[in-house]
């Protein structure tokens, strides 16, 4: 993710071709028999996916009514199993033991956008701060930023319809492109990577655009700011090889984030309901040989493009790993990498370290109450994914076996 900022090779295998994912002594070597106890009875909380629903629903409204002791037992649950902290320095702890396990951190304020403009201006500064805190940790090469959260998503509808925006609203607008532009300087000048999320499909075109712009302005040298493509859709293949082939004909290096998606159920609503084609593929398969094909191809054109393999999908970042062996490439190269949210897919994660592979932990931060929703989201997708967090919470209970606790 950054020449300036390699993983750290304490312990690190740089001989295997192959990864081990059922080595749970590697997986959960972070954690204290407690902590491992207590994540084993989060996870099976979890597992129920009725429990999960009623649980989210409950948990909002008692957020936005403020009840007492709300906070405290959310920090001491979800928030503590996915969250860094309510605040940068929080995070140290987190970020210090993560890279002690051969794996990077990639800081993500947690908090939801807001449309006030003072707020606005609070998400850019802080993503700013963030940058900073991330050029003075070695094991901190990039952060995340919602465009989303520094402007009023109905600018971007009305650019995505292409729809003449008013005087106030080219204002607003304007100002989003003078935000954003601090933020890609300032990462450009420390030498730290932003990955810009990716939304839904109905705004996403104007975000594509002016991350391209910012591409083009900073990463000349190396490659500073990267795209998110959800390859849910069936079109972000193609726009992750059209827009490679702008970069490599304006001469600046290309930066892809490769995720599934977040937004399945939402977008085939609202397609459904508009009466309009949905952006969503046909079927897992589909989604999954996309998703593959773009790793495929990320990989192969690795001398222009920084790429990350950003999933939880097992056999994905298998493929990743054993592509760049069969090509004989340097699993170490900073444009090959690898990541997964924090508190999830630990058997995902640090066995790919500690076989030498590029990997990070997605840690998002920020005040409790701002961060519910992002953790809501979390337990819900977990719960609804087939296999996933019954495989999780098995691998887990093997630990617990193996360490006789």
């Amino acid at each position: 993710m950054s020449e300036s900022k390699p993983a750290n090779p304490s312990s690190v295998n740089n001989n295997s071709s192959s990864i081990d994912f059922t080595n749970t002594e590697i997986a959960f070597s972070a954690k204290s028999d407690k902590e491992l106890k207590k994540m084993a009875k989060l996870f099976s909380l979890m597992n129920k996916s009725a429990l999960v629903n009623v649980g989210s629903k409950l948990g909002l409204i008692a957020i936005k009514l403020r009840l007492p002791f709300v906070d405290y037992i959310v920090k001491q649950t979800i928030f503590q199993q996915f969250c860094g902290g309510e605040n940068l320095n929080d995070c140290q702890k987190s970020i210090d033991t993560l890279y002690k396990n051969n794996t990077l951190t990639i800081l993500d304020f947690g908090a939801e956008g807001k449309s006030e403009e003072e707020e606005l201006n609070n998400v850019m500064s802080e993503t700013i701060r963030a940058i900073e805190f991330a050029a003075s940790n070695v094991s901190v090469p990039v952060i995340s930023t919602k465009i989303t959260g520094m402007v009023d998503n109905g600018i971007l509808i009305k650019l995505q319809n292409k729809e003449q925006l008013s005087s106030g609203e080219q204002k607003e607008y304007e100002a989003l492109l003078e935000r954003i532009d601090k933020v890609c300087s300032k990462a450009a000048e420390l030498e730290v990577g932003v990955f810009v999320d990716a939304e839904e499909s109905w705004l996403q075109d104007p975000i594509d655009n002016l991350v391209m712009d910012m591409m083009a302005k900073y990463n000349n040298d190396r490659v500073n700011i990267y795209n998110t493509y959800q390859l849910y859709r069936h079109d972000k293949l193609e726009d992750l090889k059209a827009h490679h082939k702008i970069a490599t004909e304006g001469g600046f290096l290309f930066g892809a984030k490769l995720v599934r998606g977040a937004y399945m159920e939402k977008e085939r609503e609202r397609a459904s309901e508009m009466n309009y084609k949905s952006p969503i593929q046909p079927d897992k398969a589909s989604t999954d040989r996309d998703f593959d094909a773009g790793i495929d191809y990320c990989v192969r054109n690795y001398k222009n493009i920084a790429s990350c393999c950003a999933s939880h999908n097992l056999e994905s970042n298998r493929k990743q790993a054993v592509l760049i062996d069969e090509l004989g490439l340097d699993k170490a190269h900073p444009h090959f990498n690898f990541c997964q949210l924090y508190g999830m897919s630990d058997h995902i994660t640090f066995n790919i370290g500690k076989a030498g592979y590029n990997v990070a932990k997605y840690v998002p931060y920020g005040p409790i109450r701002d961060v519910v929703p992002y953790l809501i989201r979390r337990a819900q997708e977990n719960s609804s994914v087939t296999g996933e967090m019954s495989r999780e919470l098995s691998l887990i209970k093997s630990e617990i076996k193996r360490r006789g606790i």
